[in-house]
């Protein structure tokens, strides 16, 4: 079964519509979370979300508040949607950078997976390498397609619960509550007690400062 390649230049938004006119049933929609904090890892999440379904409140998950994700993430759990998720921690990310962590996050969450997708709609610009399933890469697909809204959602939840443990294992850091992102509260807690072993050493103004304790 082939797929027109310029199909998401005439009309993204109709993406999954048009995919299941053409007989694609299991379509999985991918995205990441966790690109742009100073710690932490990097969250992937690959969902199926099959075109008849129905989830109230389904948006990409930065348009939602806290409550409304948690909304969102408890119905497709209770719908039994296939989902899976895939985890690169910091260190992984110091030594290959962001861009192929987060690339190996979803490849993981896509192999995860216990049923195998018809296609696969990755957000962004960049395709996942080293799958075998046909797919297309939807720049801003987590507001275009619901299938990768699912899986920003599915993200976000994942990333933000792991932070939240993070923050009782580093009391020091509010990681409950800026997920490790450069905040002005968490500069100034890097600022007055340095990074902690899950910071991405080779972020800025994390490797600032490790170069400026080096020099004391």
């Amino acid at each position: 079964m082939k797929i027109d390649p310029h199909i998401l230049s005439r009309d993204a938004g109709q993406l999954e519509a048009m995919l299941a006119e053409k007989g694609y049933q299991a379509i999985c929609g991918v995205d990441e979370v966790g690109r742009g904090p100073l710690a932490g890892p990097v969250v992937a999440a690959a969902v199926i979300l099959p075109p008849e379904t129905e989830i109230k409140g389904l948006a990409d998950s930065k348009k939602l508040t806290a409550m409304q994700r948690e909304q969102v993430f408890e119905e497709i759990v209770e719908q039994g949607l296939k989902c899976a998720v895939g985890v690169i921690d910091h260190e992984c990310i110091d030594r290959i950078n962001i861009l192929k962590a987060s690339l190996m996050a979803m490849r993981r969450a896509v192999m995860e997976l216990k049923e195998s997708p018809d296609i696969v709609l990755v957000d962004g610009s960049h395709c996942i390498p080293k799958i075998a399933h046909p797919q297309f890469a939807v720049v801003s697909g987590d507001s275009r397609c619901r299938s990768i809204a699912a899986a920003s959602v599915v993200a976000k939840i994942t990333r933000d619960r792991i932070m939240d443990k993070y923050e009782k294992l580093f009391p020091s850091f509010s990681f409950s509550k800026h997920k490790g992102y450069p905040t002005p509260e968490h500069l100034e807690e890097l600022r007055a007690y340095g990074p902690t072993e899950i910071h991405r050493k080779t972020f800025r103004p994390v490797a600032d400062l490790i170069e400026e304790y080096a020099l004391v």
